[in-house]
């Protein structure tokens, strides 16, 4: 009898996985940079009791100031870890309802009164601030930053490599800017209206947009400044100040002097924490808002004052390696938005304070006291830590995407000129 030989189980090699798309890993966020913003974060409440305490302890609450600062503080922390959880290309969604609101809100500043259930308040000749009944006034621009970078970053990715065109990316460009912009100036807030076209400027920059068309700018926007500041007579005061503080020491000039004294008085290792406040010492107007870094020189000294621009240079090295890693335009573009935001927010600010520009009135981010900065700085730090936690292959020294390319139209972070994981694969 003949017996058949089982017939063998062919060995076939598995088959390959199909990839669709770019595959992104996702990991644990950058925690360098969440550190460098509770850094800056405990500075600030540490600053800010500091130049309040003791006043507020003369009227019997200690925790006036600081105390809402750190109730703000922990409600922004929180929604930075939910942010951070959540995928932040969900944003996209919220784009252009979130912008449309924030303009409503710019608007409403302009048209209603200094009194009633819904009204403005106006503090320095600016009216910046909107109060709802019994809730705590909020301060629209600080939302609108935030929201336009969101807005901006959306639409930029959808124009694609039309961003470099005039009439389909210049143009669209400039009228989706100019309209927050004209609503900020008509507060007037010409600070604000300076980070605000700085930053929307970059993302357009990085986008694609050619150096040409950002020249052609320049004089337009100096222009603006030129006559804005004409027309209201306390930014005008503010200029002469600044060209001259010594002219007018016990009043337009007064501020800039004693923030410069303060400096000075500081030292290298500074004169101590809460020593600013004692009696006899130097008094510093605005010490927990606009002239907190002139506090810091003052109490912690030179060495202190390099400490918080380290953690902001920190802050933005760190936001532009999310930059650089987004595994997309839309993060490459809203990392980069927001590293600027605040990046230009602060350095601004502290120019201020060493006379380098005129007085602004903007925020120190994370440092200042301020319910709504602080708020929206952490949301924003939310969004970079979302982005961090994505990242795709990279190959250069310095994270960057390798097909990135400079004068083709595409964008200047990695996206626009990426191929995917499947083109790669097989070249």
């Amino acid at each position: 009898m003949i017996r058949r030989r089982a017939a063998q189980p062919v060995n076939r090699p598995p088959a390959a996985p199909v990839i669709r798309g770019p595959q992104r890993e996702r990991h644990e966020p950058d925690y360098v940079l969440l550190l460098s913003v509770v850094a800056l974060a405990a500075l600030g409440l540490l600053m800010v009791y500091s130049s309040t305490g003791v006043y507020a302890l003369i009227h019997d609450d200690p925790f006036s100031v600081v105390g809402p600062q750190a109730v703000w503080g922990i409600a922004g922390a929180v929604l930075m870890i939910l942010i951070m959880r959540t995928d932040y290309r969900y944003l996209r969604l919220a784009s252009v309802p979130a912008f449309l609101v924030c303009l409503a809100l710019l608007g409403l500043i302009v048209i209603l009164p200094e009194k009633g259930f819904v009204h403005a308040i106006i503090a320095g000749g600016s009216a910046r601030w909107l109060q709802f009944g019994p809730l705590p006034a909020m301060h629209p621009a600080e939302f609108a930053k935030l929201a336009l970078v969101v807005y901006l970053a959306h639409w930029l990715t959808r124009r694609g490599t039309r961003v470099g065109s005039f009439t389909d990316g210049m143009l669209p460009f400039l009228a989706i800017l100019g309209v927050v912009l004209a609503l900020v100036m008509l507060e007037p807030d010409l600070g604000t209206t300076g980070v605000i076209a700085l930053t929307g400027l970059t993302m357009f920059y990085v986008a694609g947009a050619r150096l040409y068309q950002l020249a052609a700018l320049i004089p337009a926007g100096i222009a603006a400044v030129a006559v804005a500041v004409s027309m209201n007579q306390y930014q005008l005061d503010r200029v002469r100040a600044f060209l001259d503080p010594w002219a007018d020491p016990l009043g337009d000039g007064h501020q800039t002097i004693q923030g410069l004294l303060a400096l000075g008085m500081g030292g290298v290792t500074g004169i101590g924490l809460g020593e600013s406040r004692r009696p006899g010492a130097l008094p510093l107007p605005q010490a927990e808002n606009d002239f907190v870094f002139a506090l810091v020189g003052q109490e912690l000294g030179f060495i202190g004052a390099v400490v918080l621009i380290g953690l902001y240079l920190l802050f933005i090295y760190r936001g532009i390696r999310v930059a650089l890693n987004a595994p997309d335009t839309f993060g490459a573009l809203l990392a980069t938005g927001i590293t600027c935001w605040l990046g230009i927010q602060a350095f601004i600010n502290i120019a201020v304070v060493v006379v380098l520009l005129p007085i602004t009135g903007i925020t120190l981010p994370f440092v200042s006291a301020g319910g709504s900065s602080l708020l929206v700085s952490f949301a924003a730090v939310g969004i970079l830590l979302s982005i961090s936690r994505e990242t795709l292959p990279r190959g250069t020294f310095n994270d960057a995407d390798p097909d990135r390319r400079r004068w083709y139209r595409r964008s200047r972070l990695s996206g626009a000129g990426r191929r995917s994981v499947t083109s790669r694969a097989g070249a």
